[in-house]
Order: C-alpha cells, then sequence, then structure tokens
C-alpha cells in the first residue's frame, strides 16, 4: 500500500481483552508432543478495535456456564469487561468471528446491533459433514453455531471466501489449518500493521519454530499460515498470537484493567 493511501486511513486504538486462563503442560499445544514437558498455561482472548468512527470486536469468547463445562477458569465475562471499558457490547458496529469454535464465538447474541463476519468455508465446515466425528466437532458448541445461522437468515452475516477487507484499516486473511475457515486479522494502528493471528498461531513459538499446534484440520495449511503471517507483518512484532501470556507481559497494560486489557497499538516492551 502506498504512503499516500496509508496515511488517509484512520488509525485504530487496538486492545487484547484477556477475559479466562487454564493450566496446562507443553505437550498439550504440538503436534507430536514436546520432549521438554513443563508448564505452558493458556490465556483466552477478545480483541477491541476502534477509532472515532468505527468499533469493532473481534471474537466473543465464553461465558461461566461454558468455563465450567469446559474445565476453563473465567476471569470475568468478556462482555462485562468490555462494558467496563465503557464499550457496550449493543454499540459495537462490527464482529469479526475468526473461526467458530466455543472460545471464539460465544456470546455472540448479546452484539445484537452488530453485523457479523466470517469466512463461508467456517460455517461450511462446522455445519458439514466432519461434524459426525468427535475428534472434529468437540472444539464446537452446536448452540452457538445454530445461533450464527439464524443470524444469518435475518441478513446479519457477512461470509467471505478468502481474503477481503471489512474498512480501509481492516484486513482480513484465510488460512484454515486449526479449522477449516480460520481466518487472521490486520488492523492499520499508530505504530502500523498489527496483526492479531487469534488461531493461526496460539503461541508465539508456533510461528517462530514452525511447530504446528496440536489441534488442526490440516496441518499443511496450519504450517503454510505461518508463512501468511509472516508475509503479512512484515515484521514478527507486530504479529499477536492467540492464546499467549506472553502478550499480557510485552503490552503496556490500561490503567484500571490490569491482568485483562493490554494496548496493541504501542510498541511491545523490549
Amino acid at each position: 500500500m502506498s504512503n499516500q493511501k496509508i496515511a488517509s486511513i484512520e488509525p485504530y486504538e487496538l486492545f487484547a481483552i484477556r477475559y479466562a486462563t487454564r493450566d496446562a503442560v507443553r505437550s498439550e499445544h504440538f503436534i507430536g508432543g514436546d520432549p521438554h514437558d513443563g508448564p505452558m498455561p493458556m490465556d483466552y482472548f477478545i480483541w477491541l478495535a476502534k477509532n472515532k468512527n468505527h468499533t469493532v470486536v473481534i471474537d466473543t469468547g465464553f461465558n461461566q456456564t461454558m468455563a465450567e463445562k469446559r474445565n476453563r477458569r473465567l476471569l470475568k465475562c468478556p462482555v462485562k469487561i468490555l462494558t467496563d471499558f465503557g464499550v457496550s457490547a449493543g454499540l459495537v458496529n462490527d464482529v469479526i468471528l475468526t473461526h467458530l469454535h466455543y472460545d471464539h464465538s460465544g456470546n455472540f447474541d448479546q452484539f445484537f446491533n452488530a453485523q457479523f463476519h466470517l469466512q463461508e468455508q467456517e460455517i461450511q465446515y462446522a455445519t458439514g459433514q466432519y461434524m459426525r466425528y468427535a475428534h472434529l466437532n468437540h472444539t464446537f458448541e452446536v448452540d452457538d453455531i445454530c445461533g450464527i445461522i439464524r443470524l444469518n437468515y435475518q441478513q446479519r452475516v457477512t461470509l467471505y471466501n478468502g481474503d477481503s477487507k471489512l474498512s480501509s484499516g481492516i484486513g482480513l486473511h484465510r488460512t484454515g489449518g486449526h479449522s477449516a475457515g480460520l481466518q487472521f486479522v490486520s488492523i492499520y494502528t499508530k505504530r502500523g500493521w498489527v496483526i492479531l493471528a487469534s488461531d493461526a498461531s496460539h503461541y508465539y513459538e508456533h510461528f517462530e519454530t514452525y511447530r504446528p499446534f496440536s489441534i488442526a484440520f490440516h496441518v499443511g495449511e496450519m504450517i503454510t499460515s505461518f508463512d501468511k503471517l509472516l508475509f503479512v507483518a512484515k515484521n514478527p512484532n507486530h504479529i499477536i498470537p492467540g492464546h499467549d501470556p506472553k502478550v499480557m507481559e510485552r503490552y503496556p497494560h490500561v490503567d484500571g484493567f490490569e491482568g485483562k486489557i493490554v494496548k496493541l497499538d504501542e510498541e511491545p516492551k523490549s
């Protein structure tokens, strides 16, 4: 993109919102396990991008009922964290769903005025032939999937087939791999384009070492998604993995929301 076109984009403020966590070990997070099987906890995030004209939420998390069902520790409902931060779910313009796994698409019904954006291949996958197999369907919640279908019937879902743009400052990038229609998101901020990898790379270590996460629909696409992340990002410091607790260490906290919200439009700490 030319410098003139970039100058015309209204930068977004960008935040990672940590709403849940769980204890885990390294062997859970890499295909084939890991010889150094020490602790490797997992955090759960949604993301918020906003400027004076546009408010976008990327993924919607899960609630207390789902936390209990899945044995996760909910720190606070992500929608409640948004409200405490001054962002009412009812005033959110757009919701981007990177994919339809339970931890990325719950709470969707609380964003009752938003348009939803996801890859068409993802909704086909979540309702198609592979969902008869427990190994693949256990990461989905059927009530969430049915809810998204109902929203589509209400003309509140925009489906994409490949890379696209939501606005001049927000790009959608289809990768697949972890889930058939997974997409990651690029956001233009004051420090340039920041890449929300979501589950294209759960941890920094995944794209840094090209070792894929243990839950995969297509291992090849999961590995090539690392190539795409690095190509779109230009700078690895601009990639934000989807579940890594290190995100909370590398970026500055928002006052009053320590441990819950960090600013991704700021440069990472050295």
